[in-house]
């Protein structure tokens, strides 16, 4: 691990609970263009930049904001709810969600490729939204926060 960027909370008044992705994604924005400010990195430089569990929908959220900063993610970004599951042929609709999405992508297909030198430098951006069940049935906004790091084999 070179460098972690820590995130802050960001919550954009999204308040249905059927719509994670829109809820984490600002925070996952946030926290890629501070890790990109603060190490001078851009997209490029990374082999695969990987979200937790934004599914379909909040990753085409993140490839908009992005955009608007002028940094170009679609080629080397993947979701990691969006890789573990087959929206089609398992009804999934948006993707996987779950705090367990990047964990187990990256045990199974990230670090083999580290391993293997196919890949020598990846970001990991894990996404979480703050909620509970008594906040959604309250109709409370869904915060959202996510954490970077970079990983490396030097």
């Amino acid at each position: 691990m070179t460098y972690a960027t820590p995130g802050k909370i960001v919550d954009m008044s999204i308040k249905d609970a059927n719509n994670m992705g829109a809820a984490m994604a600002p925070a996952a924005f946030d926290t890629l263009v501070s890790h990109f400010q603060d190490t001078g990195r851009k997209p490029s430089d990374y082999d695969t930049i990987f979200t937790g569990d934004l599914g379909y929908v909040g990753k085409d959220i993140l490839h908009d904001l992005t955009e608007t900063k002028g940094y170009q993610i679609r080629s080397v970004h993947e979701d990691c709810g969006v890789l573990m599951f087959d929206k089609a042929a398992q009804d999934t609709h948006s993707g996987g969600s779950g705090c367990a999405c990047i964990a187990t992508v990256f045990s199974s297909y990230i670090y083999p490729k580290l391993m293997s030198h196919e890949w020598k430098r990846v970001l990991l951006i894990g996404t979480g939204a703050l909620m509970n069940a008594t906040s959604s049935q309250q109709s409370e906004s869904i915060p959202g926060i996510a954490h970077a790091v970079s990983v490396e084999i030097l």
